[in-house]
């Protein structure tokens, strides 16, 4: 079995764009203890089997587990047991996509990040900030932490929210993303979601990269609330 941990991304700043389209970013983020399992074997398919805060999960050629299986070359029949919310700024899937890499012994970041900005973190896991389009890492101390996250029953579009932000001149946030002027404009449904979590915390909550999370630091009870903590690579 082929654990994915999922990602927390404390801190996003978008610090230009390429002539590609593609954000520079200069970010903090951790690995959490969510995590997703793949099983791989011989064959040549895939299989999800997903919890309900889960079940948006694409099967086909763009699943990022059948991109990353086309990108190292290899075919495996792969069961993919999905706990990471799809759409929810947590890395989900480019977590599964470097469980393909790690189990095909590719650690080359510039591969990682073709495949997506968050996979190369997710390669690597820990702690790091994360620079350029994702492939930049410079490793940090490991800090034990606890997270309360909250994730609403839908998830936000991460290339919807880059080209809202894009449109409203590449707002700066008040608060540590600088995404999530721009998934509010995408998402509004997501305000009253931050207001709740802030109502049971007492803290202002932060978006989880694109969204569709958010979370505060520490512990909470309430309903639809997981507490999860930092992770170790």
């Amino acid at each position: 079995m082929w654990p994915a941990l999922a990602k927390i991304t404390l801190s996003l700043r978008i610090t230009g764009v390429r002539g590609d389209g593609f954000h520079w970013l200069d970010a903090e983020m951790v690995t959490i203890d969510l995590a997703d399992e793949l099983w791989i074997s011989a064959g040549d398919s895939l299989t999800v089997v997903a919890a309900p805060t889960a079940a948006r999960v694409p099967t086909g050629s763009d699943n990022l587990v059948a991109r990353a299986l086309a990108a190292v070359g290899r075919r495996a029949a792969v069961r993919l047991v999905k706990r990471i919310p799809a759409g929810a700024g947590l890395g989900g899937g480019s977590a599964d996509a470097a469980a393909i890499l790690r189990w095909a012994g590719v650690s080359d970041l510039e591969m990682a990040a073709r495949l997506g900005s968050d996979v190369p973190f997710c390669l690597v896991g820990g702690r790091a900030r994360v620079a350029g389009i994702g492939e930049v890492l410079e490793p940090l101390p490991f800090q034990e932490r606890m997270f309360t996250l909250l994730t609403p029953p839908f998830g936000v579009s991460t290339p919807a929210v880059y080209r809202m932000w894009d449109a409203m001149g590449g707002p700066r946030a008040d608060g540590p993303n600088d995404l999530e002027p721009a998934a509010l404009a995408v998402e509004p449904r997501l305000a009253q979601w931050r207001d709740r979590l802030g109502d049971l915390s007492g803290q202002t909550p932060v978006l989880a990269g694109s969204g569709s999370t958010w979370f505060v630091e520490g512990v909470f009870e309430g309903p639809d609330l997981v507490v999860t903590r930092t992770d170790r690579p």
